[in-house]
């Protein structure tokens, strides 16, 4: 009878496990491939901008909603001197996404302006258009720099190497009949820009990014700063000639500024290649576009994205795993 009653337990505790095996779960996360039995890893680079940036903020989090919510995605982001820099990671694949400025993707897109020599990168792909970006050229009260006209013969910052920034500090200073012949130049980033005006070293210098930025927030703690205004009209003929610009006001008491002040601005775009399969980028889309509340807790730039606005501005095509999120949301 004891022998009967061991053999009865035995075959219900290998039921057990047979039925607890056959009942197990699949993991409710989405997958990098749309298969949860792929265990390997897709490893996702996001070149985003300085360390201070809003591209940098925002490509964290997005680097950890992918992290979280995809299943199979290892993301990390890498800070780099933004657009140009950015365009070229993505071409010789060196990085998945980017963050860039419209005006430099199609520069690279097309081969022309600082891609001349570089030569065109043409696996170039949109996720999205997300905001503007606002060109804000600053210097601080004790200056005594009011208009463009005025930098000549100072000293200033004018981007960091390579970068968007550069670019517009190029394109914007040329309408209004000045070169780098006229000025002192100097290719700083956001950071650099900010402390060289804090000790004096620069009268003024331009950074290009979402409101507000970080470094003109540090810097309106200690310095008055003033926002040069870049004016509609000048606007306007500068965008004859280069399609991208549009006129934009920087709200007054931004920074230090009582009255909103005229400037410049572009679009901010988050790109890809096209050689990453549409599930994987139709999942990052995903993620990003259904958890915006997370880049809006981030950085108030964020406020700007939105899905009737993806399209706006971009120079390239859609990547069709970006295309067909969109089409899905959009009606």
């Amino acid at each position: 009878m004891n022998k009967k009653i061991s053999l009865l337990l035995v075959l219900v505790v290998v039921l057990s496990i047979f039925l607890s095996g056959c009942g197990q779960d699949d993991s409710s996360s989405t997958s990098a491939n749309d298969s949860g039995a792929n265990d390997e890893k897709t490893f996702i680079t996001i070149a985003t901008g300085g360390s201070s940036g809003v591209y940098f903020a925002l490509g964290g989090a997005i680097s950890n909603l992918l992290n979280e919510r995809v299943q199979g995605i290892n993301s990390s982001v890498q800070s780099t001197g933004a657009s140009a820099v950015n365009s070229t990671l993505l071409g010789t694949e060196k990085a998945e996404i980017a963050f860039a400025m419209n005006d430099v993707v199609s520069y690279a897109y097309t081969g022309t302006e600082v891609f001349k020599e570089k030569g065109k990168v043409e696996s170039l792909r949109g996720i999205a258009a997300l905001y503007p970006n606002f060109v804000q050229l600053i210097t601080v009260e004790e200056k005594g720099i009011s208009e463009i006209g005025q930098l000549k013969g100072k000293k200033v910052g004018v981007g960091a190497p390579g970068s968007g920034t550069e670019v517009n500090a190029r394109q914007i200073l040329a309408a209004h009949g000045i070169t780098y012949d006229d000025i002192e130049e100097d290719f700083l980033s956001y950071a650099e820009a900010v402390e060289q005006l804090k000790n004096g070293a620069v009268d003024a210098a331009f950074l290009t990014s979402g409101l507000p930025n970080a470094t003109i927030m540090d810097l309106s703690t200690t310095h008055d700063v003033k926002i040069i205004p870049i004016r509609k009209e000048m606007v306007e003929k500068l965008a004859e000639q280069y399609p991208f610009y549009s006129s934009e006001m920087i709200p007054g008491g931004t920074y230090d500024d009582k009255e909103d002040v005229e400037t410049a601005a572009v679009k901010t775009l988050l790109v890809t290649r096209e050689d990453l399969s549409e599930e994987l980028v139709y999942n990052i889309t995903k993620t990003i576009f259904e958890n915006l509340d997370t880049l809006i807790d981030t950085h108030s730039a964020a406020k700007k994205i939105s899905l009737d606005k993806v399209k706006e501005g971009m120079p390239i095509p859609l990547h069709p795993g970006a295309e067909k999120y969109f089409k899905e949301k959009i009606k």
